[in-house]
């Protein structure tokens, strides 16, 4: 229940501050314009929050916080005074219009990059690239990826963490093609690879990339021996101890810490027999597990955390961290490669080349701001940024009812020197209720089928 009220708390922030942020951007521009704006709604529906200012511009918190507009005076909504005709949107200039369309997609790409040095100044952690096991021949395997390996360099571009290592590779496998891969081995030597990236195929699943080329990142092996057990556990209960080795679950050998968590799942409410090592002898005890649910999975659970060795994970993370200057331009080439990235990706799936099953919906980002959350600000910062740009491309869509729409408008008018006829729009704004309504739909029933598989 607490993930679910995670989950949800941090989709309604991460809402909040990116519908704000994009819909400011419009009422920024049509200030500086001297467009007159009536109202500044945070959601949709009754308010729980109003009011009016000096100029007249009301400003309200809804009840509903999944959107928000910017309503600005418009002789085709309204009756507007003759003294106040100037100050009408419709009344402006081609360019004024467009820079106040268009401002609102910007302000999400430019907070994109002021959460991203924010990161690269307070310094982010990741995981360093370093290959665990390689299954028998898959594209990894053909490239001669080993286990131990670092990777350094993709295609020329240098990669510090799984998250930069999995872009790249990303961004290879959209178009199919193959990556030149640099790494340094578990002993010192350098070498180049060349990996074969189409056995991604059309990513058909979120998250599958590593697998299907056959990669699995580095894991160290723990021992089984225990930590601290947790109080009022199971573990505690059997009277183990802090430094008890497993050696056996129920007659199996024990190898490490996975193995013996592996044996304690499949196990939910069950009494099993430990055999533990201990400094004064070897003895078997008896354990009943605990049941919990885990995915709509019961599993076994007994209690405790495994002894890590001081410095086990030193060679697995680092921290790419950079000055106030330095961070600028990062922030504006993360924000660049992010925004390619995923105009290729949509690109790729209009044309059939990338699933749509890479399409999520609200559960599926609710779930991921949550996680996000948890695990701290450097972390929901990273998840903001990338929301915010995506919201900032879909927005840049030429379909009627979205900002891309009427700048597809305005092109128009442009063109022929008069501004689309109203039976025009109207029929646009109803193909584009329905084209929105159709993604809306996809997006739900991709995060339906990930929640009950």
């Amino acid at each position: 229940m607490n993930t679910v009220l995670m989950a949800v708390a941090a989709f309604v922030v991460a809402v909040g501050v990116l519908v704000t942020i994009h819909e400011y951007g419009h009422f920024w521009v049509a200030r500086r314009l001297g467009v007159k704006v009536l109202r500044f709604s945070v959601g949709f529906g009754a308010p729980l929050w109003q009011r009016v200012a000096a100029d007249g511009t009301e400003y309200r918190i809804a009840a509903i916080p999944l959107g928000g507009y910017v309503q600005m005076l418009d002789e085709r909504e309204a009756t507007v005074a003759p003294h106040e005709v100037h100050r009408a949107f419709n009344r402006q200039s081609l360019w004024r219009r467009s820079a106040i369309v268009l401002a609102g997609p910007a302000a999400n790409f430019l907070f994109a990059v002021l959460a991203y040095w924010l990161i690269l100044v307070i310094g982010v952690t990741g995981v360093r690239p370093l290959i665990g096991e390689v299954s028998v021949d898959s594209a990894a395997d053909r490239a001669e990826l080993r286990r131990g390996d670092l990777i350094q360099r993709i295609d020329g571009r240098e990669v510090n963490t799984w998250q930069d290592a999995g872009m790249a590779l990303v961004d290879g496998a959209v178009d199919g093609r193959s990556a030149q891969i640099q790494v340094r081995g578990a002993d010192g030597e350098r070498r180049s690879l060349v990996m074969d990236l189409s056995a991604a195929g059309r990513l058909e699943e979120p998250g599958r990339l590593l697998p299907d080329l056959g990669i699995e990142p580095y894991r160290p092996q723990i021992d089984a021996v225990l930590g601290e057990p947790m109080p009022e556990g199971p573990a505690r209960e059997a009277g183990l101890v802090p430094g008890d080795r497993i050696t056996a679950l129920d007659g199996e050998a024990i190898a490490g810490w996975e193995e013996l968590v592996a044996g304690v799942r499949q196990r939910p409410g069950a009494t099993v027999r430990l055999q533990v090592e201990r400094a004064y002898g070897r003895e078997t005890v008896a354990v009943t597990l605990d049941r919990q649910e885990r995915n709509g999975e019961e599993i076994g659970f007994l209690g405790a955390t495994p002894e890590v060795p001081e410095g086990l994970w030193d060679r697995l993370y680092t921290v790419e961290r950079k000055g106030l200057l330095a961070a600028t331009p990062a922030a504006f080439v993360r924000t660049a490669e992010y925004t390619g990235l995923t105009l290729r990706l949509l690109g790729r799936m209009v044309t059939g080349d990338v699933s749509l099953k890479n399409i999520s919906g609200p559960i599926n980002i609710a779930s991921y701001a949550g996680q996000s959350a948890s695990i701290g600000l450097v972390s929901f910062l990273g998840f903001l940024a990338i929301v915010s740009i995506s919201l900032g491309i879909i927005n840049l869509l030429p379909i009627p009812m979205l900002d891309g729409g009427h700048l597809m408008y305005f092109l128009v008018e442009a063109i022929k020197g008069s501004p689309v006829s109203e039976r025009t729009q109207i029929a646009g704004q109803q193909f584009g209720i329905l084209a929105l309504i159709g993604l809306m739909s996809l997006a739900l029933y991709n995060d339906i089928v990930r929640l009950v598989g």
